[in-house]
């Protein structure tokens, strides 16, 4: 799932980052203090080796001897795990010597072949006692007369002592990084918020700009920030500027094609028919044609511009009452009941629109004509997008068939009603212009129902 919150992106690869960073830096430091600890064990080790050596020697009879002291009490008690034992090798018949720690317990020995010496003719090996200790042994063979007499020289460790000092080493380690990390995390997200205020700023202001509460981006910006601001006022302001010199050129049109085609109606006036007909029908067709494409190219102007909004609900009511005024012996209903109906489109379109639907249900309902207005149900996201307008009456309505010849330009299906048959392709052609929807059917008083589905004000 992509993330669109730009500030829950930079926290969360930051986040990532810091607890992978720890993570790595509890593993390196914990790995060196284990290479270490494990060195120093060994060299312990091997003090303590030569220490045995330094005290063992051949007497007179032949025989060990000595008494080392390693300054260690663990070498006198029993099954500590720690132990020295020194063996003859070879034709070098007498008795081994070995701390009083292993007592009768064995101390096995792991073959050269599969632990060999080193250059300085020793070896370091696990292994484990007859008590079930863990012990690391310290190794070497030594020469002890000029008769060539040699001993094997051995010094264990219990290996316990150093994983249990490691694992003290691991807990107190993790625990400072677990403590530290955490309040980097919140040091970090407590930055990264106090940085990004800036654009939060900036969208707000969008917003209040997109809500008509404002015209420009107002506040104080950082210097990263400021030139996206300084733009995108200076955007706003071509845009408008664009619609206004759209709107002065459109009515400089309006108002220069006006008089002529007035005076090719007054003359057609005069004009003996059939003549005469076919000059203020073309005229009437020319003055239609003119008015519809000004509409069309004012509104293709203006219908991205933030600042085309309308309250439905004021517009609704005041066209209402103008129809009962015109239409004295019909009964008009209006129901605006949700608050915040604002429509994306300038005022004049949508009162040409509803205007042209409550005059056509006007001329055909029987007693009464009704007007409603809703938004229409959000797509998931909490967000009204569509606002849903119904004109409905209850005359006779209109058959599929009919509803289709209805909505083509110029087409009449009452040649008894006045009217030249406009009203429901501009509609149609207002409504595709702000990517709307516009729809007739049956409705529930059995008359027309026609249906308009606008585009709502952010």
């Amino acid at each position: 799932m992509r993330i669109q919150s730009l500030t829950a992106r930079v926290l969360l690869v930051s986040s990532i980052w810091a607890v992978t960073a720890l993570v790595a830096t509890a593993l390196v430091i914990s790995t060196l203090y284990r290479q270490g600890s494990e060195r120093g064990f060994q060299d312990l080790l091997r003090a303590q080796l030569y220490n045995v050596i330094n005290s063992v020697s051949v007497n007179e009879q032949r025989v060990l001897s000595g008494s080392p002291q390693l300054g260690d009490l663990r070498f006198s008690q029993p099954q500590t795990g720690w132990y020295w034992i020194v063996e003859p090798i070879g034709e070098f018949d007498t008795p081994a010597l070995m701390s009083t720690s292993l007592g009768s317990g064995k101390l096995p020995i792991v073959s050269v072949e599969e632990v060999p010496f080193d250059l300085r003719y020793e070896r370091f090996y696990t292994t484990q006692d007859s008590f079930g200790n863990s012990v690391e042994v310290a190794e070497t063979e030594v020469v002890l007369d000029i008769d060539g007499r040699t001993a094997r020289f051995r010094v264990a460790g219990n290996r316990d002592v150093l994983e249990g000092d490691i694992e003290d080493f691991n807990r107190n380690l993790y625990l400072a990084l677990g403590i530290f990390g955490l309040g980097g995390l919140g040091m970090n997200a407590l930055a990264i918020l106090f940085g990004l205020r800036p654009l939060d700023q900036a969208r707000r202001s969008i917003e209040k700009i997109r809500a008509g509460e404002s015209e420009r981006l107002d506040g104080e910006f950082p210097r990263e920030i400021l030139p996206l601001a300084t733009e995108v006022n200076a955007l706003i302001e071509t845009n408008r500027r664009i619609i206004e010199r759209a709107r002065m050129q459109v009515g400089n049109l309006a108002h220069s094609l006006k008089t002529p085609i007035a005076v090719l109606l007054n003359e057609a006036r005069v004009l003996e028919p059939p003549h005469g007909e076919v000059v203020r029908a073309q005229a009437e067709a020319m003055q239609t044609q003119v008015q519809s494409y000004l509409n069309r190219a004012r509104i293709a102007a203006q219908r991205d511009s933030v600042l085309a909004r309308t309250e439905a609900e004021p517009v609704l009511e005041r066209l209402v009452r103008v129809m009962r005024r015109l239409n004295a012996d019909k009964e008009f209903h209006i129901d605006v009941s949700q608050p915040g109906l604002t429509v994306a489109m300038e005022q004049q379109d949508l009162e040409e629109t509803i205007g042209n639907l409550l005059e056509n249900a006007a001329r055909h309902a029987r007693h009464a004509v009704w007007l409603t207005a809703f938004f229409e149900p959000d797509d998931g996201t909490g967000r009204r997008l569509k606002i849903v307008i119904d004109v409905e009456d209850d005359g006779r309505g209109l058959t599929p068939e009919e509803i289709g010849v209805a909505l083509k330009r110029g087409k009449r299906l009452d040649e008894s009603k006045p009217g030249a048959g406009l009203g429901l392709s501009i509609v149609t052609e207002i409504v595709r212009e702000y990517k709307g929807g516009f729809a007739l059917s049956r409705g529930r008083f059995g008359g027309l129902k026609a249906q308009l589905v606008l585009p709502a004000a952010a």
